[in-house]
């Protein structure tokens, strides 16, 4: 266990007990666990989810503050680098004791009660009071899928969250992951909207590991329809020299029986 004291709360880094309750709240809409997918989906296709960090969805993350356990499930996070077996953390997930904080947190607004922007500091603290002042997250993005708008919140020097403007491509950049995080209109897996995606520093899409698939499927038919050129192509000609050996097939049997007939008629042919 570790801990810090502020200038009004005292914060434990502590395992869970076992028999806490954790709570077991439906997601809000269906749309959730698909957004949280798609972005760890991409990640893992690139090669950017290293060994020691984790992705997680909707999965509680935890400190003790002031003598009483606060746990926090967003929508999705990053968390950079695990120092314990995965199987540890398997409910829930406790930072500077088993590993460095999340990165970044991602809540998806839905109808229900804006609990996002909460910075209520007193017990139950809210989320947004638990990300800035407790875990002390670098980024915290706020996505609303139905119009498509991103709020990207970064940790200032003060230590308070200070909202960021994208680029002129509407993307912003994560120097951490060294990715920019964007919007991205389309259909996955039945669903047509708004997402969230990833490019690198290049301005390149990762891709899906569905898109990474049908890819290479278009590939391979390209491949396959150059391949059947090449045979229809070599085929072409095989026909080509057919029809060349024939005619000389023809000539000569032509030649010989012009040979014949002068030999018949006592002239000997000079050919």
């Amino acid at each position: 266990m570790t801990s810090v004291t502020g200038s009004s709360y005292d914060i434990k880094w502590e395992k869970l007990p076992e028999d806490f309750i954790l709570p077991d709240d439906p997601v809000d809409n269906i749309h959730q666990p698909a957004l949280a997918a798609a972005l760890t989906d991409s990640l893992e296709v690139a090669g950017k989810l290293f060994d020691t960090a984790v992705t997680t969805t909707n999965y509680g993350i935890c400190a003790t503050v002031n003598g009483k356990i606060v746990v926090k499930a967003p929508d999705w996070a990053y968390i950079p680098h695990i120092r314990v077996p995965q199987g540890e953390i398997d409910r829930s997930y406790t930072p500077q004791l088993q590993g460095e904080p999340p990165l970044m947190v991602m809540e998806f607004l839905s109808d229900t009660n804006g609990h996002e922007y909460s910075i209520k500091p007193t017990y139950p603290p809210g989320k947004w009071f638990f990300y800035e002042k407790i875990l002390k997250v670098p980024h915290y993005v706020i996505f609303e899928p139905y119009s498509g708008l991103i709020e990207h919140y970064q940790l200032d020097k003060s230590g308070g969250y200070k909202i960021q403007s994208s680029d002129e491509t509407g993307r912003y950049w994560i120097p951490q992951l060294q990715l920019y995080l964007g919007l991205w209109e389309g259909t996955r897996e039945q669903r047509k909207g708004y997402w969230l995606r990833w490019w690198n520093e290049r301005g390149e899409l990762l891709l899906w590991g569905s898109e990474l698939a049908l890819q290479e499927r278009q590939k391979a038919e390209v491949e396959r329809q150059k391949a059947e050129v090449e045979k229809q192509k070599a085929e072409v000609e095989r026909q080509k020299a057919e029809v060349e050996r024939q005619k000389a097939e023809a000539e000569k049997q032509k030649a010989e029986r012009l040979a014949a007939q002068l030999r018949a008629a006592g002239i000997e042919p000079e050919f």
